[in-house]
């Protein structure tokens, strides 16, 4: 007979029940169930660069531009002057011009030559500036400061309203600071992710999830690329709803029952309330905690799942509250087996119509 899918029956039938797993499992959503399903990370900055917990340490690079300002004890040295006016200290005291860290990392300070600064602290800078100083100057003290940071920059790119190179500050920027540096992002919150890269390691988390977690908002570190995407979340619908489509996650963290709503419910004329199914691939080790008895017998790092729930118990309405839809899920309710039965009935009245409406002709005739 015509159908939109499978019975409850044969899915069950179906199922993989060998010793090594090569099909699909059913797993029927109790409480347990639903609560691991919930408490699986959807992705975590926070995990992936622990070290990010700190502020990073800013230092000098090239192409960065510094300010050198040197301090004598006493007037009349190297890079001060004495006073001509008798009533007045004269200066102590010389700013050297804005000068960037030539390729090699070095910078210029008189009678001192070329310095390597590159890969030090702007503190550290200055205790070599002072080191090459002693016995030149009288008693110096220098201050060196970053006056155009050039080579500590996190790339900002994507879904933002500016993409950039954004300087990372002294005190340490965070990742929504320095989307926020980039103008914010275009798409709305539920379907955007943000994507940070640090060397060969990646991460992604979605952007909603950022703003709810405070540790997941880490600091960005010089090299840093950070990308927002617009990724829609969407689920497909089949069989006995309301509606059979490709339908979009209209806010973050949907649910199985917002999902069943979205599609219009179960129709009352050909659902099965007790086989509504969610299809999706779950992790081994999940699969494994949610089956221990079915432990050691999946091959594949990730496994099939059709997840059951029965709504003619009231208690699995709760549950749909509970558990959480991913993108690509696929939401079958199954047909009621009287619906098959009613199809084979409009079969034979449609092929029997003609033949009695033939037989009423020649009965009238006659």
């Amino acid at each position: 007979m015509p159908s939109a899918g499978p019975t409850s029956a044969e899915i069950v039938a179906n199922e993989s029940r060998s010793s090594e797993i090569s099909g699909y499992v059913i797993v029927d959503i109790d409480s347990r169930v639903a609560e691991v399903v919930s408490r699986l990370p959807s992705g975590s900055l926070y995990r992936m660069f622990r070290d990010s917990a700190k502020a990073p340490e800013i230092r000098i690079g090239t192409g960065d531009f510094v300010t050198v300002t040197i301090w004598e004890a006493a007037a009349g040295g190297l890079f001060s002057n004495v006073s001509l006016d008798r009533s007045s200290p004269g200066s102590r005291t010389a700013t050297l011009p804005e000068q960037e860290v030539a390729q090699d990392g070095t910078i210029q300070v008189p009678y001192a030559g070329r310095l390597k600064v590159s890969g030090l602290s702007p503190a550290d800078a200055e205790k070599k500036v002072v080191k090459e100083l002693k016995g030149k100057a009288i008693e110096p003290q220098a201050v060196v400061t970053i006056s155009k940071n050039r080579s500590a920059t996190v790339t900002v790119t994507g879904e933002v309203t500016n993409g950039m190179l954004a300087p990372v500050s002294v005190k340490g920027d965070r990742v929504l600071d320095v989307i926020a540096s980039a103008g914010g992002i275009k798409a709305a919150g539920h379907e955007t992710f943000v994507r940070l890269t640090r060397g060969d390691v990646t991460a992604t988390i979605p952007f909603n999830a950022l703003l709810a977690d405070f540790r997941e908002n880490v600091y960005v570190r010089a090299g840093d690329v950070l990308t927002v995407i617009r990724e829609p979340q969407r689920f497909t619908a089949f069989g006995g709803t309301g509606r059979n489509e490709l339908v979009p996650f209209d806010t973050t963290g949907m649910t199985l029952e917002q999902a069943l709503a979205r599609v219009g419910g179960l129709l009352d004329f050909r659902a099965d309330a007790t086989g509504v199914f969610l299809l999706r691939f779950e992790p081994r080790t999940v699969v494994q905690e949610m089956l221990p008895e079915r432990r050691g017998t999946f091959e594949t790092p990730f496994v099939p799942v059709v997840y059951r729930l029965n709504l003619k118990n009231a208690n699995s309405y709760f549950l749909a509250r509970a558990f959480p839809m991913r993108d690509k899920d696929i939401l079958y309710v199954a047909n009621a087996p009287l619906t098959e039965v009613q199809k084979f009935l409009q079969v034979v009245g449609t092929l029997t119509q003609p033949a009695i409406g033939a037989a009423a002709v020649y009965n009238a005739v006659k």
